[in-house]
């Protein structure tokens, strides 16, 4: 036993060395260039992310993913939500073949059904969502897996009504009812709320706000002051999830945890676009990264990062759209970097500096109006509540867990406990 306890501390910082668990990726399919999932699983071992959010339930991709300890997220579509919801049997079903059969070589951690729902206008869907969680969730409990794999849904950010400042942030008084109802379920499973904020539409509706870019890239700013609490915040990410944290907390669910489903910047885009640029792209991700790493957290949640999936892995060559739709990757799809986000193992472990993007010159940028969100006041100009990027079929999502904070913990426990030895 002494001995286990002596090499105890080594074990714990290789496993952190493997990957950082607050740090996820968007894996979608919308491309008829992707490189084959065998390939793809091998270019995420190489790196620091440690999950992977699927838009569905691909098995070549679940199984090129097993025995690689990458946490697995995978979706029901949202025109899986009126089956699933109706019939317990299709539920149990849908998990005999798309968990069961994969689970745990390959480590599925979250179940996601739907995405951005309840902001859809369709009602149908809205109230079948909750009986079609709870459904994939007692499919789960009767495989015995209810305490290994969590179900949630996706949202968008248009969910809420005020963001601005963030410890004012609300969510539309309209939607009040079926978010009780799920978020008491995320609160008695443990499930996470998953939400998609997007700094760069928070840039592309007010390009010309002073220190604007700056602010969502993560740069040196002049800080925006929250009335309410006299915090500065000195980044757009920051703020967006603390108003989703002042939301939640308004409802009375202050323990249910918040993942980031999606977050990115895309590196190029049409000449009408504020915003898109490989420098861009580059200091937000890269500056992203080093926040999470620092486990600094956000103002409202200090001391740990928000499990972040950023988007994406690869770009979606056949989405429809804007230029920028199909500009969001990481890597091409020969593993290459499109840009140094800083997701190397090498570089985890390093000090990052701050990526500082080119001062834009504002009277070139094209004023976009803000993505509308019908009945939305006028309340948060800085941070709008957009779709985000056009959405893949089949959507999935995230997890929960600060894996990182309590590998920590455990390894300063240890130390403690070896030094009365």
């Amino acid at each position: 036993m002494a001995t286990f306890l002596r090499f105890l501390p080594f074990f714990l910082i290789f496993k952190l060395a493997c990957s950082e668990s607050f740090i996820g990726v968007n894996y979608g399919q919308v491309a008829d260039n992707l490189p084959p999932p065998s390939a793809t699983a091998k270019l995420l071992q190489s790196t620091a992310i440690g999950k992977v959010r699927l838009y569905g339930t691909d098995p070549a991709i679940i199984k090129a993913l097993a025995n690689t300890g990458i946490g697995i997220v995978i979706g029901a579509a949202n025109g899986d939500i009126p089956g699933l919801a109706s019939d317990p049997n299709f539920a149990k079903t849908w998990v005999n073949t798309n968990v069961v059969p994969y689970y745990p070589a390959s480590n599925i951690i979250l179940v996601t059904v739907g995405n951005e729902v309840i902001t859809s206008n369709d009602a149908g869907l809205v109230n079948q969502m909750l009986p079609a969680i709870q459904n994939v969730q007692s499919a789960l409990d009767a495989a015995s897996l209810g305490g290994k794999i969590k179900v949630s849904t996706v949202h968008s950010m248009a969910v809420l009504r005020d963001s601005e400042p963030p410890s004012a942030g609300r969510f539309h008084p309209e939607y009040d009812t079926v978010l009780q109802g799920l978020l008491s379920f995320n609160n008695a499973t443990g499930s996470p709320f998953a939400i998609n904020p997007y700094p760069y539409f928070a840039y592309r509706s007010d390009p010309g706000r002073a220190d604007n870019l700056a602010f969502c890239l993560f740069q040196p700013n002049a800080g925006r002051i929250d009335s309410n609490t006299n915090i500065k915040y000195m980044n757009m990410f920051d703020a967006q999830v603390d108003a989703v944290r002042s939301a939640l907390d308004s409802l009375g669910f202050k323990n249910v945890e918040i993942v980031v489903a999606e977050t990115g910047w895309p590196y190029k885009g049409d000449s009408n676009e504020a915003g898109p640029s490989l420098e861009n792209a580059k200091a937000y991700n890269g500056n992203l990264i080093a926040h999470l790493r620092s486990m600094v957290g956000t103002p409202l949640m200090p001391g740990k990062s928000v499990d972040t999936y950023l988007f994406a892995l690869y770009d979606e060559d056949l989405k429809p759209g804007a230029a920028s739709e199909r500009a969001f990757g990481l890597f091409n799809p020969d593993q290459t970097m499109i840009y140094d986000a800083g997701l190397s193992k090498q570089q985890q472990t390093s000090s990052p500096v701050p990526v500082v993007a080119p001062t834009p010159d504002v009277s070139k940028s094209p004023v976009i109006p803000a993505p509308t969100d019908p009945g939305q006041t006028q309340k948060s100009p800085v941070i709008p509540a957009p779709v985000g990027p056009g959405p893949t079929p089949n959507s999935a999502e995230f997890l929960s867990g600060h894996e990182a904070t309590i590998l920590q913990s455990l390894i300063m426990f240890t130390v403690l406990v070896l030094m009365l030895f």
